[in-house]
């Protein structure tokens, strides 16, 4: 049997298992589709929590950028993992208590306004697309590596997937959806690091053998960490455990992340499903320790992956490279170009290439017969495949690759059984798929409930609300699937952040000041919202998409870090505005003061 058949099999009984729980749990009226009837048990709620929140950025992307990035990484799993507990102490024990479906429907309320809720739908779609943009393009390169296709074509297949169970069974659906998806995550994730561990270190546990010692070599048994050191030092990188961000732009995105995730509508929304205030805090305590599963194995597999690149690719002859690397060159997820005529892959870093290439390489545009043909036939002198934008890096690097391949390539590096590798491909595509579909729901909910329901049009039926959400969320996945083809970043992980960026510069301190401050208004809230979010995609759209410089960036600041800046933005805003104009009426201070009663301390923990 071979590995296609294998991945075949694999996916196509994943699939099936997906699509029959989403047939079976389609929703029958607008409570299921939006929050799965309010009886999602505490542990289901905990691993579907989990699946939505083990994006492709997670699942496919964060090893990816671990390998190439080292100690730099880790403000992903910072920022993600302490998000997330803000989330379950700050958020949503409270809005779980407030008893709304959505959260422009808290704003809504909370403000006594529908512009604040007008706004919030606004905020939730730019959300909601930025982060489904990165999700998109996950799937498009699983798929584009499953089929042997390009990415785009991976994007399409993904869309429709995704549109079925979600626009089909909502909330419900999807609910118990995520559940054998992160059933299918956990395994693909940890047994292919369970082997390498075995392999390069000899520990069984992926964590021990980071902390352990590299004795995959004849050379004398060194720690492993060093041997990554050694490795990047010896070809021109800066050292594996040391930072290159500097320490304000480092802060600033962790914090953003932190933040943004505090802020997520998708991941707020999924606490909504459970049965009461206490089910929630039950939930919360199975999502961490289901999302530690995979968080606490990420920074092994990255490390893994980057001794195993390098091991098998630097300075090996492409005539004796392994099939597999053919195979990622087709795709386009993989590139050599051969700069100086030796027939050698060279992978080189920052410090080799200020030693200058005159005197070592012949320049780095190759002048054969190939080069200059269309993209997909060009072919350099040993056969490889050229892609367009690598073959002209004026540096000496021959190799090129993506850091959303990564963890894909990882089993095949260190030559894992082919049941493992098709068990990955399963997991990446339910990372993918999972977190897509949350964030379908919200766009689509967003839009028919908040929108269509509460602002324009009162008197939609039950079954008209649902109608128009399955439109929303086709019309959405259209936009997500272009820009899942042409991303706004040239991985995944990068394009995410951008939508915690968001989150962080919205949300979060609308809802935070709305559980806490009794005088918060709606003229605060929304000059806030607005000033937070409209900063933060000003700042993304000049360096992303018009042309703005590194040197011009403020403190120093990256995009991905900007929403932090945007998040004081907010809270300031907020506070001034609030501080002159009329306190919120007394209805609703009284409705602020109620949800902080504990439960069981009278009629507030009826909700």
């Amino acid at each position: 049997m071979t590995q296609d058949h294998l991945n075949f099999i694999f996916i196509g009984i994943s699939f099936a298992i997906y699509i029959g729980i989403a047939v079976k749990s389609r929703a029958a009226s607008t409570k299921e589709y939006y929050t799965a009837g309010g009886g999602v048990s505490s542990f289901a709620n905990g691993m579907a929590t989990a699946a939505d929140w083990m994006s492709a950025a997670t699942f496919i992307s964060m090893a990816g950028t671990v390998a190439i990035s080292g100690y730099d990484a880790s403000r992903f799993l910072m920022g993600w993992t302490g998000g997330f507990v803000l989330l379950t102490i700050l958020m949503v024990p409270y809005l779980r208590k407030f008893g709304k479906a959505t959260v422009p429907d808290f704003i809504g309320d909370r403000y006594y306004s529908k512009l604040a809720r007008g706004v919030a739908v606004v905020c939730a779609i730019f959300i909601c697309m930025t982060y489904i943009m990165g999700q998109m393009r996950g799937v498009g390169v699983v798929f584009s590596q499953l089929f042997g296709i390009g990415v785009p074509a991976g994007v399409l297949i993904g869309a429709s997937i995704v549109f079925f169970y979600a626009g089909l069974g909502g909330m419900k659906g999807i609910t118990y959806t995520q559940v054998a998806q992160y059933c299918v995550m956990a395994f693909a994730y940890t047994i292919p690091a369970i082997f390498i561990a075995i392999a390069m270190t000899g520990h069984v546990i992926p964590q021990l053998g980071l902390i352990g010692d590299f004795t995959a070599s004849s050379e004398p048994v060194v720690p492993f960490l060093q041997k990554l050191n050694n490795i990047n030092t010896e070809l021109g990188f800066a050292e594996y455990t040391s930072g290159k961000l500097s320490t304000m732009n480092m802060f600033c995105i962790t914090a953003a992340l932190m933040c943004g995730t505090a802020g997520l509508p998708h991941v707020i929304v999924r606490f909504f499903t459970v049965k009461n205030v206490a089910a929630v805090r039950k939930s919360a305590c199975w999502t961490l320790l289901f999302i530690a599963v995979i968080y606490l194995t990420a920074p092994a597999i990255g490390a893994f992956a980057r001794v195993n690149l390098v091991e098998k690719l630097h300075n090996t002859p492409y005539s004796e490279v392994p099939g597999w690397f053919q195979e990622f060159e087709l795709t386009g997820q993989m590139a050599w170009v051969d700069k100086n005529g030796d027939g050698k892959i060279q992978y080189f870093g920052p410090a080799k290439s200020e030693l200058g290439s005159a005197s070592v390489f012949q320049g780095a545009k190759p002048s054969y017969p190939g080069y200059d043909a269309p993209e997909n036939q060009r072919i350099g002198r040993h056969g490889e495949r050229l892609l367009a934008n690598k073959a002209d890096d004026s540096n000496p690097n021959e190799l090129w690759f993506g850091n959303d391949i990564m963890v894909m390539a990882n089993p095949h590096m260190a030559g894992l059984p082919m049941w493992v590798i098709a068990l990955l491909m399963a997991g990446c595509i339910a990372a993918a798929l999972s977190t897509a579909a949350g964030l379908l729901l919200v766009l689509s909910t967003s839009i028919s409930h908040d929108l269509m329901k509460k602002i324009i049009k009162p008197d939609l039926t039950d079954e008209e609300e649902v109608n128009y959400a399955r439109f929303a969320s086709f019309a959405a996945l259209i936009v997500a699937a272009y820009f899942g083809i042409n991303p706004p970043s040239a991985f995944i992980a990068k394009t995410v952040a951008f939508a915690f960026g968001l989150a962080a510069s919205s949300f979060f301190p609308t809802l935070l000041i709305g559980i806490f401050s009794k005088r918060m208004n709606r003229e605060g809230a929304i000059a806030g919202m607005l000033s937070g979010i409209s900063f933060t995609i000003g700042y993304i759209v000049y360096f992303q998409f018009l042309g703005g410089h590194a040197d011009q960036y403020f403190l120093g600041i990256t995009p991905e870090g900007i929403g932090f800046v945007g998040m004081l933005i907010n809270f300031g805003v907020s506070f001034l505005v609030s501080a002159f104009t009329p306190a919120p009426p007394q209805e609703v201070q009284d409705m602020v003061e109620n949800i902080h009663i504990p439960s069981g301390a009278g009629d507030a923990s009826e909700h």
